[in-house]
């Protein structure tokens, strides 16, 4: 799909500055340097998906979400997953759920401040949601809003995903996942290429291989090429989601002890869709408004999944549309709204400042005492390299 050796990971793909402040088996916490002179006090954590690498959301300079976030004076960090092999297997959504937790503190840590707002992407909404319903049950505030972005919560909404859902191959995929360990890369990435098999088939045989045409050189298609594991035992939880629609069913699941309650989570949301979804219909992302007890504001962007994720502002060609507080309804809702130039990125922006705190000094080095910087951004698991052969020391010097 793509033009070999044209992309690298830290050459032209994710290059925003930034360190790795901590690390652990599942996954590491980027921190990115400030470009402003003045940051809000609290700080920004980007939950990416588990099923594909982070740097969609750092593509390259002006097609990246982390520079725009850090642009806008957010103290921005991120969690970068470890690629699964056989071995994490059992992973599922306890492990990935307490990894945020962790990152949390860590973000908290290094930043001071007492709480964070949360951003999750895809799959990672999935995740940071199974961890604040934890927090509600229990009382916890290390969370102060929570942002979401092509998030399905709710899988009553039919989708093209749903030409899988036949029972008998839903039950061979659950088997040959646990007795493989993991889904690979590989595997996930032919799922979701035959959902588009015009686009994503056909398109490359006839212009690729019958008229002998190279590929493109395009940033997304690298980024899409380059695909991760995923655990059999959280894989299996997404079939449970997706046959039974257990994440929004009351007491259908338990993360970290938690009988999953989504009403209970009352702090502010921000909700994105794409309207071009084909993976996570837009008003599927819309129930998300209904399903958490706090107040929402829906943002429904143009295009489709990933290109609605990289999305920068200044292209002409981009919109969004705003509306009054979500009803019940989405058609009711998308009838009110009002078209926006531009990318949703600048309405959440907007919308996270109001929820940033006060403005203070941008810090002059990353990590902290307790967090140092071990390694430069992009870091480690990015690029599936081991944790062991860097000198701390010397990529500390580089990365402040």
């Amino acid at each position: 799909m793509v033009e070999p050796g044209a992309f690298e990971v830290g050459r032209n793909l994710a290059v925003t500055p930034g360190g790795v402040v901590a690390r652990d088996p599942v996954g590491e916490v980027l921190q990115y340097r400030p470009t402003t002179e003045t940051v809000y006090e609290r700080p920004v954590l980007i939950i990416p998906p588990c099923i594909n690498r982070y740097y969609f959301l750092d593509l390259r300079p002006g097609r990246s979400f982390v520079e725009h976030a850090v642009g806008r004076g957010q103290q921005t960090f991120l969690l970068s997953w470890r690629n699964p092999t056989d071995d994490q297997g059992n992973w599922d959504l306890d492990t990935y759920a307490e990894r945020v937790s962790a990152a949390i503190d860590t973000v908290r840590e290094v930043t001071g401040s007492p709480d964070v707002n949360l951003v999750g992407f895809c799959a990672g909404g999935i995740i940071a949601t199974a961890l604040l319903n934890r927090f509600a049950a229990t009382g916890d505030q290390r969370v102060h809003s929570v942002s979401y972005a092509v998030t399905l919560l709710d899988f009553s909404e039919p989708a093209p995903l749903f030409a899988f859902s036949q029972q008998s191959l839903v039950a061979s995929v659950r088997h040959r996942s646990k007795r493989h360990g993991v889904i690979t890369g590989r595997q996930m990435a032919a799922a979701f290429t035959w959902l588009r098999p015009d686009d994503l088939v056909f398109n490359y045989w006839v212009n690729n291989y019958l008229m002998g045409e190279p590929p493109q050189a395009f940033d997304i298609l690298a980024w899409n090429a380059d695909g991760t594991n995923l655990p059999a035992a959280l894989h299996c939880q997404f079939l449970d989601m997706f046959e039974d629609n257990a994440f929004a069913t009351p007491g259908a699941m338990s993360v970290l002890g938690a009988p999953l309650e989504l009403g209970r989570i009352t702090m502010p949301s921000f909700v994105v869709g794409a309207v071009a979804d084909h993976l996570t219909p837009w008003k599927g992302c819309y129930r998300t408004t209904q399903l958490l007890g706090g107040e929402s504001t829906f943002v429904l962007s143009a295009s489709g999944h990933i290109a609605s994720l990289v999305n920068p502002p200044g292209n002409p060609k981009a919109h969004y549309w705003t509306g009054g507080s979500p009803g019940p309804d989405p058609d009711v809702w998308l009838g009110q709204a009002q078209r926006q130039p531009g990318s949703w990125w600048e309405a959440w922006s907007d919308w996270v400042t109001v929820r940033a705190g006060q403005e203070q000094p941008a810090p002059d080095h990353l990590g902290s005492a307790t967090n140092p910087v071990l390694d430069p951004a992009p870091g480690r698991y990015v690029r599936d390299l081991p944790a062991t052969s860097v000198s701390e020391k010397g990529a500390a010097r580089w990365a402040t």
